[in-house]
């Protein structure tokens, strides 16, 4: 293996504590942007745009993750299915709370109800990326996985 193999297959864990760290991220510029709104305000289409993109921007990852990275993660380690069963069960469940939000948001909920939508949310996601990032680091650092960062971890 050359230098630049192993420094690609080292990548794929650091990718994902990228994308963990940019979806940390947007929930947090999403949660100030509904402390901050009042969807009678102009500034609520703002509001709109943090919600809309923090939800396409998770839902992207999870969607990657599922067709990319898990299926490939079970082909090189079988001692892992009931992990990725239990990620892929996290997943459907983020799925249902952001279908949650965004009905509230197409709702024009008020900012305490999607503070709360994104309250429990958050709880979940983190929750997950800790979990996933517990069980998973290691075996990215050694994973053979033929794709583009955008493919397997949603673009970002």
């Amino acid at each position: 293996m050359t230098e630049g193999e192993k420094t690609r297959l080292i990548a794929w864990a650091d990718e994902m504590r990228r994308v963990h760290d940019r979806l940390r991220k947007a929930l947090r510029v999403t949660q100030k942007a509904i402390d901050a709104g009042d969807p009678a305000e102009p500034a609520a289409r703002d509001l709109l745009l943090f919600c809309h993109g923090f939800c396409e921007a998770l839902t992207g990852h999870h969607e990657g993750e599922d067709r990319e990275l898990f299926p490939a993660i079970d082909r090189a380690h079988p001692e892992l299915r009931e992990t990725i069963r239990y990620l892929e069960q996290d997943h459907s469940m983020i799925g249902y709370l952001l279908g949650g939000l965004q009905a509230a948001v197409d709702q024009a909920a008020t900012p305490e109800d999607l503070g709360k939508h994104l309250e429990g949310i958050s709880a979940i996601m983190e929750s997950h990326f800790r979990y996933e990032e517990r069980k998973l680091l290691s075996v990215l650092d050694t994973l053979t996985l033929d794709a583009e960062v955008g493919e397997v971890f949603g673009p970002l």
